[in-house]
């Protein structure tokens, strides 16, 4: 398995760059430095079984692509993969004379209408959607599966744990079977000198345990088990916790200083996402590095406007842009056949 180290050592970065807010000309002093780049697999690993399509650091500050996936997005107008062909000199920090040839506006079409516009509005959806984690803290203790089952008595749910308290009795103690027809419902035994096998040995079980029960019992209660939602749950909990632990202090600082209910970063790359389209649609250049507009755009990260504020520009630069998709002089189509050809080229000078 390869590794950034080991890209280094071989030699098998074809292009590097410093990328996101230092090129884009929106850094500020706690701005971390992200890395993206372009490599090639070794000839063993590339006619193998180990073929990587992306190595990656743990925080994603540092990435790199295949040689072959990176032309594969760039053939579908890939807003990252424009963006990195398009980088300023001065952020360039290695491109091997076999790159030369490679160029971001052989990969531009009408398509960058679709393209850029759909990744941006995917940057409100992470700003605003009511999973994000900085809007929806999950405690530290983590729920145990006796959290989610529910005991029916009287036609009305339970908690079980509300349940168990209120008749003195213990987990350890109940019996379980399953109802057949009935998913995730249960008949609930109970027995004083611990004969059945409890609903849970401890609170590190993934799920209940069925106990072996003599027909001549009687179930006390009826027990439903939230299995898809302890499932759900055990996701969003190990999500959150690896993101507290790598998360960026100073952006989630920042959102919770402004108080505007969103991700002011992800809504300003929305803006920018969409100014760097239309521009795209106008000129033909692809402008990495904001000038004119950089004041507004750093407005719109320290939380100067309100969501719907945003909004209101983010369906002007929509009309504006379509509007411009119907009058521009980019191609139809990419050359895609000039662009499997330089890859083909590419991997035989490169494995020769």
């Amino acid at each position: 398995m390869l590794t950034i180290e080991i890209l280094k050592k071989e030699n098998l970065i074809l292009f590097e760059c410093i990328s996101g807010s230092k090129a884009y000309n929106l850094a500020t002093e706690n701005s971390d430095t992200d890395i993206r780049g372009v490599f090639y697999l070794p000839k063993n690993n590339f006619y193998g079984l180990e073929y990587q399509a992306q190595i990656s650091n743990e925080t994603n500050d540092i990435v790199y692509y295949e040689i072959g996936r990176f032309i594969e997005l760039l053939l579908k107008n890939n807003p990252s993969c424009l963006e990195l062909l398009a980088t300023p000199e001065e952020f360039i920090q290695y491109k091997s004379p076999l790159l030369m040839e490679l160029n971001y506006t052989d990969f531009i079409s009408k398509d960058i209408e679709k393209t850029f516009v759909g990744y941006a509005l995917s940057q409100i959806k992470k700003a605003k959607g009511l999973n994000k984690k900085f809007l929806n803290p999950i405690d530290k203790k983590r729920k145990t599966v006796l959290d989610f089952c529910y005991c029916i008595e009287h036609g009305k749910t339970i908690k079980l744990s509300d349940w168990l308290d209120k008749n003195n009795l213990k987990q350890e103690f109940c019996g379980l079977t399953k109802i057949a027809h009935a998913k995730d419902l249960f008949a609930l035994y109970y027995s004083h000198n611990n004969a059945y096998s409890g609903i849970v040995k401890d609170e590190t079980n993934d799920d209940i345990r069925l106990s072996k029960v003599p027909k001549t019992e009687k179930p006390i209660v009826l027990l439903t088990f939230l299995k898809d939602e302890y499932s759900n749950y055990c996701k969003q909990y190990k999500e959150y916790w690896e993101w507290i632990n790598l998360r960026n202090e100073n952006r989630y600082t920042t959102n919770l200083d402004h108080g505007k209910n969103y991700d002011s970063k992800n809504m300003m790359h929305t803006i920018r996402l969409l100014k760097v389209a239309k521009e795209l649609l106008e000129t033909s250049v692809l402008n990495i590095k904001r000038i004119d507009d950089r004041a507004e755009l750093l407005a719109i990260k320290n939380g100067k406007y309100s969501y719907e504020e945003i909004i209101k520009m983010v369906d002007i630069l929509q009309k504006d842009i379509e509007k411009l998709s119907h009058n521009n002089k980019l191609p139809a189509t990419i050359n895609q056949a000039k662009a499997l050809q330089f890859l083909i080229n590419l991997r035989t000078k490169l494995y020769e």
